[in-house]
């Protein structure tokens, strides 16, 4: 049996925490807070539970990528991500996740991560420094729907959807893509996707 490895209830500070162990399970709350830690991540999503707390001023590096998880329940301020991520969220999405009220994120700097289909709620992304091209990031993709899905896209690529049960939420501030990553999935160039976005000043690259 995998042993549980809790951090909870507790204040840590200037330590360097290694989830690194793969026949461990790695518990981040809940009433944890971080205060200037290093925490590498270099599990699987199964072996990472995310509670919900708060990290400042922390540096988070993925050693491995970390895919199709929800930080919302996690406050971030001042932190640094370094690494792969794909599929996950942050920030705060009010009403839909047990304990939204702890998620957030401000003040933070991902210009040394790379982001593939990672979604922002609920903050201001005026304080949120995003990685350059081969990222490019939309922001408030619901404001901006009809403007860009007024125009042709290459391939299967849909920057926003507008309807049906998989339309945009309204407190998604912003989504982050790996432009070689959904150049593959669209069936498209790399170069036709980089045309594409240079078209608007809010998709940022």
């Amino acid at each position: 049996m995998s042993p549980n490895i809790r951090y909870e209830n507790r204040e840590i500070e200037g330590e360097r925490l290694e989830l690194t162990d793969k026949e461990a399970s790695y518990w981040l709350g809940p009433n944890l807070t971080l205060r200037s830690c290093t925490v590498v991540i270099g599990i699987g999503r199964r072996q990472f539970v995310p509670m919900w707390g708060t990290m400042l001023d922390c540096t988070i590096e993925a050693k491995r990528q970390v895919e199709d998880l929800w930080w919302t329940r996690m406050r971030f301020e001042g932190c640094r991500f370094k690494g792969r991520y794909s599929s996950v969220g942050f920030g705060q999405r009010v009403g839909v996740d047990t304990w939204w009220e702890h998620g957030g994120i401000a003040n933070c700097d991902f210009s040394e991560a790379r982001l593939d289909l990672c979604s922002f709620h609920g903050c201001d992304m005026r304080t949120i420094q995003l990685p350059k091209w081969p990222c490019f990031t939309i922001l408030d993709p619901l404001k901006h729907g009809p403007e860009l899905m007024s125009v042709s896209w290459p391939g299967d690529f849909f920057p926003v959807i507008l309807e049906g049960p998989r339309k945009e939420r309204p407190d998604r501030v912003a989504l982050s893509f790996y432009a070689p990553a959904e150049a593959k999935r669209s069936g498209t160039t790399l170069e036709e996707l980089k045309a594409a976005v240079e078209r608007f000043d809010f998709i940022v690259r």
